[in-house]
């Protein structure tokens, strides 16, 4: 597993606490770092998931090294409730996701994630369906502006449309240098160092992958499959991502607002929350991870817990 490193790891393995004889869910394997320190920490089944081929094919020499324990299944993690069912899986007592590209995955020219290094304009996870370049390509530059500005909250999106859609009468676009150079040539740097071609590059691959729709449906299965005592744990790596995740926990432990005194709504009250945060707020890198992987300066961790029957410490 050369190449990953895992993001927050001590502060995941600690939110999910791991026990002998549990069964719990990595429900985004990519290069098994979590994976491996989960089997570490206790004595517990572990099913994996990935929709990435190449993913699960690394793990299998970790599932050798954990004969009967590690269990790798390659699909998304927003279909887990069938996949671990067909499995024989219906309860859990923790899951952990993380919502970041792997390593690998960023890495990898071939992939088409990263703008560092010219590819083709791919950005499948799961290395089926449309790809990035399928998009530039063949929609209209009204959609192609609302995917950058929704997903990827760039402020210039309808003149990156209006380039792309000039520049591809020239010819396909069909590799990660020229989107980037078409994008660089409408966005000016800003004093943040981040690259201009970020933010919509990264518009394209929440829409190529679904991964807002994927996240909604991950955390509403995780929800069903844990037991009390349960314990859910995300990592998000970008305000999109970690604003469903703060909406989700908080409408489930309660924490959600009201509906207004005048609403209607308002007179059937709530239900006993199931649910107890155990991140009040986000946590964050620490500043020595920062500086020891850089791509980790963007993770918020949040957990929370099913009530009832707690699991044992």
């Amino acid at each position: 597993m050369s190449g990953h490193v895992p993001v927050m790891l001590a502060e995941v393995i600690e939110h999910l606490a791991p026990r002998d004889g549990g069964i719990y869910l990595d429900g985004t394997f990519g290069g098994g770092g979590y994976a491996r320190a989960i089997l570490a920490a206790a004595a517990c089944t572990l099913f994996a998931i990935d929709c990435d081929a190449d993913a699960i094919a690394r793990g299998a020499a970790l599932a050798a090294e954990h004969p009967g324990r590690l269990h790798l299944i390659e699909g998304s993690f927003g279909a887990m409730l069938p996949l671990l069912r067909e499995a024989g899986v219906e309860r859990l007592d923790g899951v952990v996701l993380d919502l970041g590209l792997s390593s690998f995955q960023i890495d990898t020219p071939a992939r088409g994630f990263s703008f560092r290094a010219d590819g083709p304009l791919d950005m499948r996870m799961g290395q089926h369906g449309p790809t990035a370049a399928d998009l530039v390509n063949r929609l209209p530059e009204r959609e192609l502006a609302d995917i950058l500005f929704e997903f990827g909250e760039e402020r210039r999106s309808r003149a990156i449309a209006k380039a792309i859609v000039a520049e591809r009468a020239t010819g396909p676009i069909v590799t990660t240098s020229r989107l980037a150079g078409i994008v660089r040539a409408i966005v000016p740097p800003d004093r943040s160092g981040i690259d201009p071609a970020t933010r919509s590059f990264q518009a394209l691959r929440i829409r190529v992958n679904d991964e807002l729709g994927e996240i909604e449906r991950g955390l509403e299965q995780a929800a069903t499959l844990l037991a009390p005592g349960g314990r859910l744990v995300v990592v998000a790596f970008h305000s999109l991502e970690d604003r469903l995740v703060k909406r989700f926990m908080a409408e489930a432990a309660g924490r959600a607002p009201g509906p207004s005194r005048h609403d209607p709504a308002g007179l059937l009250g709530r239900g006993a929350p199931e649910w107890r945060l155990l991140t009040a707020k986000p946590l964050r890198p620490t500043p020595g991870e920062e500086h020891r992987n850089p791509r980790s300066r963007s993770a918020r961790l949040r957990a929370m817990c099913r009530l009832g029957a707690e699991a044992p410490a």
